[in-house]
This record gives structure tokens, sequence and C-alpha cells, in this order.
């Protein structure tokens, strides 16, 4: 009985039951205000993004590579934001503030994966247009539902291959007696941040998994518009160019809003010291919940077929125009 006490410390200080998420450090008696378009925010992603996937799965004309990676980005928006969004609407409305080790450790996996994964789709966005435009004649045969489905497979794979070991990282450190997290959800660096032992290896995985990941992504994704709008220039008529590049402008949209809030939430967490806590972390919740509330809105406007599938799916015959 005397030598069980000591085990169960041992096991406590590394493996801590329990977090209690602060929400939005220092801000506490604005949390419910904030919750409030918080959740107009999710529920519109969740409607917009399950829309766009009804349609594309009923309507056969839209069975095309850029309609069927828009469908996988659906997916990914929505587990991005459903990883951590109830829960921050939990903690922010003073219901759940607190999340066992094992639920904050699969949150930070699922979060992250899902990043990562819809960062290799809009890299395979960019191919198909690139793939569209400078190679239309070879379009369908390059891009196959067999290659689109590879695509999606790799996409998925790479976010598990890069976060798997984030769990082993994080269950090596001491955690002593921390337990208040000063942040609405789990993610890899705030939970690495609560252990009391060396973070370096975390912090070092972090940056270096950022960069081959979204940053290499982005990278590639500018070197394929780069060759793409060398190809729209050479174009000899004015309304092919055009042409070229609306069927462009919506996916460079979506690019711009998922990657310009993760990429400066990223680097204000690591570089940022003169930054206020709780604008880090108000950063942190945007990108989880802007490019998922947006991407449908998006593409809904921009695609005409899109569009008109959804007003005919939505709006009964009697009340269309």
């Amino acid at each position: 009985m005397l030598d069980e006490a000591p085990r169960s410390v041992n096991r406590s200080s590394f493996y801590p039951e329990s977090f209690t998420l602060v929400g939005i450090p220092g801000l506490e008696e604005y949390h419910l205000w904030m919750a409030v378009p918080l959740c107009l925010m999710y529920v519109t992603a969740l409607l917009g993004n399950l829309s766009l996937l009804l349609v594309i799965a009923t309507e056969r004309s839209l069975h095309q590579p850029m309609c069927l990676f828009l469908a996988m980005l659906a997916v990914a928006d929505l587990v991005l934001s459903s990883s951590t969004v109830p829960k921050t609407l939990g903690v922010l409305l003073a219901h759940s503030r607190e999340i066992s080790y094992t639920a904050c450790l699969a949150q930070m996996f699922f979060t992250h994966v899902s990043f990562i994964a819809e960062s290799s789709i809009l890299l395979a966005m960019a191919f198909d247009r690139y793939v569209a435009i400078c190679d239309p004649l070879q379009y369908t045969a390059i891009l196959t539902h067999v290659v689109i489905a590879k695509i999606g497979l790799a996409a998925l794979l790479r976010g598990f291959c890069v976060m798997f070991p984030t769990l082993f990282l994080l269950r090596r450190l001491p955690y002593c007696e921390h337990r208040v997290m000063p942040h609405s959800y789990c993610e890899h660096m705030s939970i690495a941040r609560m252990a009391c032992g060396d973070i370096a290896v975390n912090i070092w995985y972090g940056f270096t998994t950022t960069l081959l990941s979204p940053v290499l992504d982005l990278v590639l994704i500018t070197l394929s518009y780069t060759l793409i709008l060398k190809a729209v220039f050479r174009l000899p008529s004015k309304d092919a160019r055009l042409k070229a590049i609306g069927t462009c402008s919506c996916h460079l949209c979506v690019i711009l809003l998922f990657y310009i809030p993760a990429l400066f939430s990223f680097f204000a967490h690591r570089f940022g010291h003169g930054i206020p806590r709780h604008v880090l972390v108000l950063l942190a919740n945007v990108y989880q919940l802007l490019p998922p509330m947006l991407n449908p809105i998006v593409y809904a406007a921009k695609t005409k077929a899109i569009r008109e599938r959804l007003v005919r799916t939505f709006m009964p015959a009697g009340k269309m125009c």
C-alpha cells in the first residue's frame, strides 16, 4: 500500500488526468459575447460545407476533378472546425472547461491532421488548375477518378504521418502540477508549454513540420500559379485570358483565406513575444473557423454550375425566377 502512492504521484506528474481550458485569457468577462459570433460562424460553416457535399454527391455533372477536390476540402473543413469549436463554445459559455488529457491529445491530433490535409488538397487543386490551363487536352487522362482518390488518400496519410510523432513527443513530457491551459482548445504547442520539462524538441519539430507542410505547399502553389499566369498571357484572345483567370479566381481567394490567418497565427506564436496572449488565442480561433465558413460561399458565388445546382436544390421550383 505504501508503494502504491508514490507510483500514483509519479504517473499523475507525467500523465495528468485533465486540463482546465481558460478560453480567451484576459477577456473572460466577454466570453458570452464572443461565443455568439463563433457559434454563428460555425453553423454557417456546417450548413455551407454540408450543402456543397450534398450538391456534389447528387449531381453527376459535378463529378469533375475540381468539384471532387472541393468535396474533399469541405470534409477537411468540417473536421477542422468540428474538432475545436464545440469545445471552445463550451469553454466560453462556462459549461465545460475541463478536458481529459487523452481527449486533449485527440483534439490536437485531429485538428492538425485536418489542417495539413486541407493544405495538401489546396496544392492538388492548384495542380488541377495548372493541368486544365496549360495542358487541357490531357486533363481528363491525367486527373482520372482513381488518381483523385489516391491524391485524397495521400493528403490524409501525410497529415497522419506528420502528426503521429507529436503524440509520443507530448507523452514523454512531465507535467508536474500544471493543469490550467491559457487557451480555448488543445494544440501541439499549447499542450507542450504545460510541461515542466525541456520542450525544445517539440518546438523544433513543430517549426520543421510547418516549413515542410503548409509553407512548402504555399511555395509550390505559388510556383504553379506563376506557370499558369505565363500560360494565360500567351493566349491569343482577351476573352480566353479573362476566362482562364476567372477559373482560378475562386481558388486563389480560398488560398488567401486559408494561409494568411493560419501562417500569421503560427509565426505570431513563435516570434511575436510582444503580442498579448488573448490576441494569439483569438488568431488561433480565426484560422479554425474563417476558411470553413467562407470557402463554400466563395465557390458558390464564383462557380456557376454549383450556384445553379444549389438554387435548384434549396428553392422550390415555383419560387424560382
